[in-house]
């Protein structure tokens, strides 16, 4: 195992480069995340957001740069380091032919729980996202927010040290939003574990990261706290990201 031990942050990634083809998805972005923080990527679909997570979360190799997880380094231990994160995509992967509580107990059977534990764990998870009520439910039974909540409750399933969402409010109304901000937030409180999220939501950035990096063609505009990048530059998040791009988080940047 590949262990970087200068390393102090959970995620810490440095010049990270990817291209399609011509494209250039990430132009050496650099960034850390500091241990018991949200920290989110704000931008428009083509930013580069999902790119960075997915090479963050093993399931793409940069063209170069370096991304340490854990003090592991992403291209040399994959396994180990999925084995330690809860990844909560942005498409709904759920199984749709078995029930909220086997959905957990499946999943967590790829990471070697015991089903005992398994059980123990996803009564508690369940309660903890407010769904344990839908404990015996099919997955067709549940609402967009109830979904997206269960979703996060898999990906809790293994106690990971770092819990990544990539757009998890996307395709939600504004209560269901809401009502997920709240989970995240307690989950947060009771957990103090570090989160990664992305998002085009300006006020999900504002309401949940404890720190945003701004992301426009490839690139990280500018990375503070919300307030700080509001005080700084004057207005909402959304007017700091018009002032710094000259775009809307509404067009898609190819």
């Amino acid at each position: 195992m590949n262990i970087d031990s200068n390393s102090t942050y959970p995620i810490h990634v440095e010049n990270l480069r990817k291209k399609f083809g011509e494209f250039e998805a990430l132009k050496g972005i650099s960034f850390d995340v500091k241990q018991g923080e949200i920290f989110g990527f704000l931008g428009p679909n083509g930013a580069g957001k999902t790119t960075a997570m997915r090479i963050i979360t093993c399931f793409m190799r940069a063209a170069s740069g370096k991304c340490t997880i854990l003090g592991m380094d992403a291209d040399k231990n994959p396994s180990e380091i999925k084995a330690r994160l809860g990844v909560a995509a942005q498409e709904n992967n759920l199984d749709p032919d078995i029930t909220v509580f086997d959905n957990l107990i499946v999943y967590a059977g790829y990471f070697g729980i015991p089903k005992r534990i398994a059980m123990e764990k996803a009564r508690d998870i369940l309660s903890s996202v407010e769904l344990y009520e839908k404990l015996h439910s099919p997955i067709q039974a549940l609402s967009g927010g109830m979904l997206r909540r269960l979703m996060i409750a898999r990906a809790l399933i293994n106690t990971p040290d770092i819990l990544i969402m990539d757009e998890p409010t996307t395709g939600l109304d504004p209560r269901s939003r809401r009502l997920l901000w709240d989970t995240l937030a307690q989950l947060k409180a009771k957990t103090g574990f570090t989160m990664l999220l992305s998002t085009h939501y300006m006020e999900e950035a504002a309401a949940l990261c404890s720190r945003t990096a701004i992301m426009n063609r490839g690139e990280i505009v500018t990375l503070d706290a919300p307030q700080n990048l509001m005080n700084m530059h004057g207005g909402t998040l959304e007017d700091v990201y018009l002032k710094l791009t000259g775009l809307s988080l509404a067009e898609d940047e190819l």
